[in-house]
């Protein structure tokens, strides 16, 4: 059964959003040193900063995971097909999470929370989404959409929102907003 609209929305959301930076129509690791930049700037990580060298250290690793994975063809590059097949994969056995997935979905928690306390309130994830496109009203709504009217998430909850983001074809589903869009 192919992909939904609303799935391959979503996926195409986060490709084209959080994954290929300088909008090539592919990922490569490019894009990775890209996003890297933005993260230690919108963070106040310079270089030589121990954040700013595990965050490279974290990203690299993302990306050889997903290159790993997805990139069928060997050339370097993700393609929006590719990026789909593996997502479609995954939705049908959320359980078999990759390592790259993992990591990746556990260095946006911490990305997210920047007091370092363990939970990700409606500041810290409206601050960091927004930072990807959508206004901070839109942010905060999809915070209160996603934690279902709990003042912040948890990772054991986040990792529960990240696999439904992936898997889930309903639109109300929590894990919908975790990205801080409130509509696909």
């Amino acid at each position: 059964m192919p992909i939904s609209d609303f799935r391959k929305k979503k996926l195409l959301y986060v490709f084209n959003v959080f994954f290929d930076v300088n909008q090539s129509g592919e990922i490569d690791r490019k894009d990775f040193e890209l996003a890297i930049e933005k993260i230690c700037e919108l963070r106040g990580w310079p270089v030589g900063n121990p954040r700013n060298t595990e965050t490279h250290e974290s990203m690299f690793k993302i990306w050889d995971g997903l290159r790993s994975k997805a990139d069928k063809d060997n050339d370097g590059q993700v393609s929006v097909e590719e990026w789909c097949k593996m997502w479609d994969e995954y939705a049908r056995d959320p359980d078999s999470v990759l390592d790259w997935q993992l990591r990746y979905m556990n260095f946006m928690f911490d990305l997210e929370d920047a007091s370092n306390d363990g939970g990700i309130d409606a500041e810290e994830f409206s601050i960091v989404c927004s930072s990807y496109g959508p206004d901070k009203q839109e942010c905060q709504q999809a915070f209160r959409k996603m934690a279902q009217g709990s003042d912040e998430v948890n990772r054991e909850q986040f990792a529960e929102l990240w696999r439904e983001y992936f898997s889930t074809d309903d639109p109300t589903a929590p894990g919908n907003f975790i990205f801080g869009k409130t509509a696909f």
